[in-house]
């Protein structure tokens, strides 16, 4: 399967589909899923709860976010690729920063959380024939592939490391 095509997803997620280089999904995966992993894992502690300026989310925030997105994307990809063409949901990662407690966590127990998503999202990525890749369905009131999906939620890793990087310093 290539890459996905700007008519699989919104126009929202194409800047994460293009920070995922690779030509399936499987390509991906195999691209990213250990650098991004020792990444997120090297994040020091003594900058869990710094935030770059007010009203930022805080390293832990990010975090958790990260885990909470990937986690409903890995959804709509469960969804979608079983063929299940009820209409999904939108969600407010705002809300779930502020509701997720991130600040009362130590941030190993986060990058533990986030090491189980990674590993569960990505075992299931390349678990899907070509045929569940190709498999459109609906979130967010707008179409999007399994396979526009398996970009997203890989270019939204690389998309907040980039910011933690740049904005946070690590």
């Amino acid at each position: 399967m290539a890459r996905p095509q700007p008519n699989e997803s919104a126009f929202f997620y194409h800047k994460y589909i293009a920070l995922a280089q690779g030509d399936t999904v499987t390509e991906v995966v195999n691209n990213y899923a250990f650098d991004l992993q020792e990444f997120y894992n090297s994040l020091p502690d003594e900058l869990g709860d710094y935030a770059y300026d007010e009203n930022k989310w805080t390293v832990k925030q990010v975090l958790q976010h990260v885990s909470d997105a990937e986690r409903i994307f890995a959804y709509r990809v469960l969804r979608i690729s079983r063929n299940d063409q009820t209409p999904l949901p939108s969600f407010d990662e705002n809300v779930y920063v502020e509701n997720g407690f991130a600040s009362t966590r130590a941030l190993s127990a986060l990058k533990q959380e986030f090491n189980a998503v990674r590993a569960a999202t990505d075992m299931f990525l390349l678990s899907l024939n070509e045929e569940q890749i190709k498999r459109v369905g609906t979130a967010s009131n707008n179409p999007v592939s399994v396979n526009a999906l398996a970009y997203i939620i890989y270019g939204h890793l690389l998309h907040h490391k980039n910011i933690l990087q740049e904005r946070y310093g690590v």
